[in-house]
């Protein structure tokens, strides 16, 4: 522990916030970073010049929705897999176009999140109350200058927080609180203020306690069965906080602390005649990240990137009188990456940039050993511009030296992965874009040691991926305005590693010998600005995927969609905004699935739609920004499963006051 409050105090005594993505049309998309520009080009409209599928949710977008939380927002984004345990304190994990959650990584302001043990990023832990956007990257679009370890998995989620104030020195604040169904209410506040032209500073608190007792019902052949969940506390808290220090005119300083602790209960699985869980599990998480950024002239720049991260979790199984299943697991992350940008031409870029990481996992049980990892990444891309043409291409070298102290250790692995993508307007209005991408994803610590679940012999996942895709907009300054996506893909994952989830916390991992995905997503946004203030929006997304067993035509399950997949899912929101009570009614349906690669009769999981409705208001009160929300979900009471015998809640309401000055 004392690493950490050293590290806190350095970042603190140093300065900065990391880089928010903007768009840019650049051809080394570093204009934005590094002077401050007026831009003129929205998110949308930069999404959709990209070479590989690029989907963005920014806060205004997540407001006119009706979007309430992290799972929500991913429900519309297209691609994606939800795997939500239920209520505000159920694990929630993606995948992206059936790749599996281990293969999507997330990043958090310019720096990637991680966990060694698992290899999944539990999204419930990032609310939504300090996202500035959320981005969705499937391949490798148009910016080159980002760290090796982001462009080493098929799909990186960007989770991007609250910009700070840049037009003042005035301190300010911004509270809200939000209460709701099933005993859950959830104080924020947040502190930013900029001290002069060169220096600003946030802090970020935000608490949030619910029961999730909610009711449900269990259908058993010609009698229903009601209960409400049992064990099912969440008690969590989360601090930040970032700081930003121009260093020079062509540089600054920024970083980011943040610190989360969640003492939560963990709900049983869900039977006929059955609702008992006493197990519960405490997870703590500090990481600390820096990021140094400078240019020299109009030709090279720089961009290093440093961060510490540490993590714990206390499980405890209260059913079992000997503990001998109760674990305590801590690990540790060391991370250092260095970009450097070389634009020798207007048209022309390279990227060469260099990753390193060293983790480490240790408990207290006795028969795990204390398995440790060095990574090292190394990316060279280039990148050419024309005013219709974008190509980018990549090699990513990847190396990963495996030891476990007191247990048999795994094989080292090494991999040279290319990647190409293009796009190409075929009118002002049209584009096309097409990419291909191969990767491989050594094996987490979990699925090498886990006792009774781990091997070290597991091989690794290798994936390729191939995207055709179709981009169509309007002129967003119309009144009318239209933005459109259509996207086909063709993926292929050899031996690749299946997690089925035994409870919230145990998985049962499995090795497929070869899987293939067959998709389409399509978008669909549409804006009309009409007189006195009134406008009327619409977005949908639909994803058609089919994520198939290919290991073996002899087998019985040959062909068979991939347990938690669904054929189909989409969604759609429509919003009406005036000067009145501005209205959004949204739905979100998924497919029928299956809880085992089997396909067994009690596996089935059946498809569902999930209905919602929102109405807010914003007020201008002494010099300040008020706006209060309400929010009512699923609203047709629908009782479904999203994880098999994990029931989601029922109707409910949420309530949310803001105030911001």
């Amino acid at each position: 522990m004392k690493r950490i409050f050293s590290l806190s105090g350095i970042l603190l005594w140093g300065c900065g916030v990391a880089a928010q993505t903007q768009p840019t049309d650049t051809v080394t998309d570093r204009v934005h970073q590094l002077q401050e520009v007026t831009v003129t080009e929205t998110r949308q409209e930069h999404s959709l010049e990209s070479t590989a599928p690029m989907h963005i949710l920014d806060r205004s977008d997540m407001l006119r929705m009706g979007v309430t939380n992290m799972a929500d927002a991913l429900h519309r984004l297209p691609g994606i897999t939800l795997r939500d345990y239920g209520g505000a304190g159920g694990m929630k994990t993606v995948s992206v176009r059936g790749f599996g959650a281990k293969h999507t990584g997330v990043s958090y302001d310019g720096v990637m999140l991680s966990d060694c043990q698992s290899g999944e990023i539990d999204l419930s832990r990032y609310s939504l109350d300090n996202v500035d956007h959320l981005s969705l990257v499937i391949g490798d679009n148009n910016d080159i200058f980002i760290p090796a370890r982001q462009a080493a998995t098929p799909a990186v989620l960007n989770i991007g927080t609250l910009r700070l104030p840049n037009g003042n020195t005035r301190p300010h604040l911004t509270t809200q609180v939000k209460a709701g169904s099933f005993g859950y209410v959830s104080p924020f506040v947040r502190y930013e203020q900029n001290f002069s032209d060169r220096f600003a500073f946030a802090a970020v608190g935000e608490y949030t306690y619910a029961e999730n007792d909610y009711p449900y019902t269990i259908d058993n052949v010609t009698e229903t069965v009601s209960d409400r969940r049992r064990n099912s506390r969440m008690n969590a808290g989360h601090g930040e906080l970032e700081f930003l220090c121009k260093t020079g005119d062509n540089s600054r300083l920024s970083g980011k602390v943040y610190y989360y602790d969640n003492d939560r209960q963990l709900p049983g699985i869900v039977y006929y005649y059955s609702n008992t869980s006493r197990e519960s599990l405490r997870e703590r998480n500090f990481f600390g990240q820096m990021q140094f950024q400078t240019h020299w002239g109009e030709q090279w720049s720089l961009k290093a990137h440093a961060k510490y991260n540490w993590a714990a979790s206390f499980y405890d199984d209260g059913m079992t009188a000997s503990q001998i299943a109760d674990g305590n697991y801590y690990q540790r992350e060391y991370y250092g990456s260095a970009a450097l940008l070389f634009t020798p031409a207007e048209r022309w870029a390279f990227d060469y940039s260099a990753d390193y990481a060293f983790n480490n996992l240790n408990s207290n049980l006795p028969m795990d050993g204390h398995p440790h990892r060095h990574t090292v990444l190394q990316s060279l891309t280039t990148k050419y511009q024309t005013g219709r043409l974008t190509v980018t291409g990549r090699l990513l070298y990847a190396l990963f030296f495996n030891g476990n102290d007191g247990g048999e250790s795994s094989d080292n692995m090494r991999r040279l992965s290319p990647s190409l993508s293009l796009s190409y307007a075929l009118l002002p209005d049209l584009r096309v874009r097409a990419s291909y991408k191969q990767l491989f994803r050594a094996p987490t610590f979990n699925e090498n040691y886990y006792f009774h679940y781990g091997s070290p012999s597991l091989q690794p996942e290798r994936t390729s991926q191939f995207n055709l895709g179709l981009t169509w907009a309007t002129d967003s300054r119309r009144p009318l305005s239209v933005q459109a996506t259509l996207d086909g893909y063709y993926n292929e994952v050899t031996d690749m590693i299946v997690a089925i989830p035994y409870n919230m916390f145990v998985w049962t991992c499995t090795n497929l010998a070869e899987v293939r995905i067959v998709g389409l997503d399509a978008t669909l946004r549409g804006s009309w600005r009409l007189a006195g203030g009134h406008t009327l929006s619409m977005a949908g997304s639909y994803t058609m995927q089919k994520v198939e067993n290919r290991s073996s035509a002899d087998s019985p399950y040959y062909k068979f969609q991939i347990a938690y997949t669904p054929v189909h899912s989409g969604s759609l929101s429509l919003s009406w905004e005036n000067p009145w009570v501005n209205l959004s009614v949204s739905g979100v349906a998924v497919g029928e699935r299956w809880s085992s690669n089997a396909h067994l009769p009690d596996s089935h999981i059946p498809s569902y739609f999930d209905l919602g409705l929102t109405a807010y208001r914003q007020f201008r009160i002494l010099g300040g920004l008020f706006e209060a929300r309400a929010d009512l979900k699923n609203l047709t009471d629908k009782n479904y499963q999203i994880v098999r015998h994990y029931p989601m809640p029922g109707r409910s309401f949420q309530i949310s006051l803001n105030y911001k000055f």
